[in-house]
This record gives structure tokens, sequence and C-alpha cells, in this order.
């Protein structure tokens, strides 16, 4: 079962709570899913800089309620918060574009910022720099060395990295698994951190997925 399923998924109740948080009809169930996604999407590519890990959407009838987990909130925030202001904005700019809808008509936005206390604990931030450092074409070997050892420096109880595709430019693809402590993925008391990333390279795509327990 602990290699079938998505961790996080599996512990959705017990553990974790949904990303979306919302209830709508038939007509407006898959409008309001796509949306979620697109503005997702969007956030998680613009605010890389800011180390930034979940973004959880909550929909009232003219709200919208969306909170951003990043690891330096004061590169969101902006000078005098101005950088709130950009990101009401690119949002309201990604609905009013996929309902076709002026901005002036669009609904209440609410827009906060938590701070991430330990990124290195997080498995969505450590996978993303691994990607990072993958793509610009340093050593896998001393990319996951690194950052093994800042996940247990972090105070995890174990973590595990998986790498697929043409490490190194190999000609022929293949999967490496790096793994330091322990990770019970069939025990759902236990809070396990997931994610997966593709890292684009020179010599095509490398997945990456990291497992981490805290």
């Amino acid at each position: 079962m602990g290699q079938k399923i998505n961790p996080k998924n599996f512990r959705i109740g017990p553990l974790y709570t949904w990303d979306s948080r919302w209830f709508a009809d038939e007509k407006n169930y898959r409008k309001f899913l796509l949306e979620d996604v697109k503005i997702r999407l969007a956030l998680l590519e613009k605010l890389k800089p800011a180390g930034i890990t979940l973004v959880e959407i909550e929909r009232s009838i003219n709200k919208m309620d969306i909170t951003l987990h990043v690891a330096r909130p004061g590169v969101v925030i902006g000078r005098g918060g101005q950088g709130m202001d950009e990101i009401k904005k690119f949002i309201q700019a990604i609905i009013a574009k996929y309902r076709k809808i002026g901005t002036k008509s669009i609904l209440k936005l609410d827009i906060k910022v938590k701070p991430v206390k330990e990124p290195n604990l997080n498995a969505y931030f450590m996978a993303s720099q691994i990607a990072d450092q993958l793509a610009k074409r340093m050593s896998h070997k001393r990319v996951i060395k690194q950052s093994l050892e800042r996940v247990m420096t972090a105070g995890a109880r174990g973590v595990k990295i998986l790498l697929a595709g043409r490490i190194g430019g190999a000609e022929i693809s293949r999967r490496e698994k790096y793994t330091v402590g322990t990770i019970p993925l069939s025990t759902i008391r236990e809070n396990i951190e997931y994610a997966e990333i593709p890292s684009l390279t020179k010599s095509g795509y490398i997945g990456v997925k990291v497992w981490i327990c805290k």
C-alpha cells in the first residue's frame, strides 16, 4: 500500500485536510475546480522565488480566501504591502480571463500569507530545490547528499528521495533511490510530507519525488 498511493491523500482526515475547501452544485463544480487549478499553478510559478510550498483556497458565496504558505514572506508582501496588491490583481486577471468577464465584477478576494517555520521539513520546498539544481546541471549525487543532510539536521525522523529519468545525461534512463532514517508509509498516524516535481534538464525530464517523515 505504501508504494501505490499518494501519502498525503492517504492521510486526509486524520492528519491533513483538502487544499481547496468549498461546496458547489453540479453546474459550478467543474468551473470552480478548473479555476482553482489555474490559480494554484500560476501562483506556484510566480512566487517560486519566495519559496512557496502550498496554496489553500476557500470559497463562500461572493468571496474567495487564498492562503499562501511561503518560506520568505517578505518577498510576497513587498515594501508597504505593494506585493500583496500585485498578487491580488494577478489573481483577478486569471479569474477574469477564465470567466471572460471584467475585473470589476469579480468576487471579493482576501489573501493571507503564512510563513513556513522550517522549510527544510517541507517536501514541496525540498523537491523544488532539487529540481532547480538538477536543471542547472549540478552533480545529482552532491545535490541529493546535501538535501538529505539538510532535512535530517532540521529534525526529521527520516527522508527518502527518488530520481527517475536520464540522470546525469545518461543515454539509458534509470531510477535511483536514497533513504536516511525511517519512512513508515503504511502507518496512517505518521506525519509524512510528500511531493513530486519534474526537473527539465538538457537531456529531458528527470522526475523528483521526496518523502519526509516529521
